[in-house]
């Protein structure tokens, strides 16, 4: 509720009553707003987890250095890099999206190693694409594993609010067991791992990424609908920075603590456990707003990769496309994409001068 219509209110209402909004309404409306504090996570600066990637002349940095704005326009996209690599670990930011006509955007959260492991890269992705005016954003989340890019593991969401209305939490969790990713405190998809998916499950060190850059070519309507800069510059921002894990050298893998010790911390935290009210605000989550996910895409993969743990209630929703049996209202390729910019290699950057260089051609996902 807005406090400025309840003061008005509080003018005709006893302190009875008064006592009971009051006592009503916070709970409900801050309940986005703690979502980092429920989670009792440790946020840096800037300075103290990232670096520019490339174009830093689009990356804008908060005074107190606690947030940034990546910008897009008719020039270059724009995305930062953590300066560590993790063994595992909890990733996440506070994000704000663009507004108005978004078309052909793709803003990404997400960690990889390709700058690193140029032909078995690991990776774990959020990516949000937007959309023509008035349609909504939307969402996935996508994993390789050591190079794995011809068995793409992608689901496609719509969300429950507005993501260019205001900041809300993406996190991303990766454990030697599982990978769980959240919007908020939603857990909205969970990946075991299973014996039988070999590399597939990412295991190599990995830094953690966010870029914003021009995907015309398949974002929207399969590249329909592209960027329009009249709109420019487009910014999507980032608070509330976390980077929970073990630092290790990427080529050696030693580790610079004892990553078995971070590792038991990182499995005994409260994000870590998928308690029954979290598996049933996931179900809440994938019954209601996922439209594609590739464990249910039979033409792609007759049999369903080994992860995959077929739930009758989603499955009945799909059709063996893997699609929606009943169409949403907005389009989009479910293709597999074979390249995106912002991947340039730290080293290559450092070497020219440490972040100034433009990006470097994209890597094959």
């Amino acid at each position: 509720m807005d406090y400025r219509v309840l003061s008005s209110l509080s003018k005709s209402l006893t302190p009875f009553s008064l006592l009971m909004l009051l006592y009503i309404f916070p709970a409900a409306e801050t309940a986005t707003a703690t979502t980092a504090k429920a989670f009792n996570l440790s946020t840096i600066t800037f300075e103290e987890g990232y670096s520019p990637l490339f174009s830093d002349f689009n990356i804008e940095r908060s005074p107190d250095d606690t947030s940034f704005r990546l910008l897009l326009n008719r020039f270059s996209g724009s995305g930062v890099i953590s300066t560590e690599y993790y063994n595992y670990g909890f990733f996440s930011a506070s994000i704000k999206l663009p507004a108005i006509y978004t078309a052909g955007i793709v803003v990404a959260f997400y960690t990889s190693n390709v700058d690193t492991f140029e032909k078995n890269h690991d990776e774990l992705d959020i990516e949000f694409l937007g959309n023509v005016n008035g349609q909504p954003w939307r969402f996935q989340t996508n994993l390789y594993g050591n190079g794995s890019v011809s068995r793409g593991r992608e689901e496609r969401y719509r969300m429950w609010f507005d993501p260019s209305n205001d900041f809300h939490h993406y996190s991303i969790l990766w454990t030697p067991k599982n990978i769980i990713f959240y919007v908020d405190e939603t857990p909205i998809r969970e990946v075991n791992r299973n014996p039988a998916m070999g590399g597939d499950f990412p295991s190599k060190p990995m830094s953690l990424y966010a870029t914003i850059w021009d995907a015309s070519s398949w974002a929207t309507n399969g590249g329909k609908a592209k960027v329009d800069y009249k709109h420019e510059p487009f910014a999507t921002e980032f608070k509330d920075l976390v980077l929970e894990g073990c630092i290790v050298d990427p080529i050696e893998q030693i580790s610079s603590t004892n990553c078995t010790d971070r590792i038991a911390r990182l499995l005994s935290q409260n994000y870590s456990i998928m308690t029954p009210e979290r598996r049933k605000s996931m179900k809440w989550f994938r019954e209601r707003y996922m439209y594609y996910s590739y464990c249910y895409d039979n033409i792609r993969y007759p049999v369903p990769p080994p992860e995959c743990v077929i739930v009758q209630s989603e499955r009945d929703l799909f059709k063996d496309s893997g699609r929606l049996r009943q169409k949403m209202k907005f389009g989009g390729s479910h293709s597999h994409r074979k390249h995106r910019p912002g991947r340039s290699s730290r080293r290559r950057n450092r070497a020219a001068g440490g972040g100034s260089s433009k990006s470097g051609q994209a890597a094959a996902m």
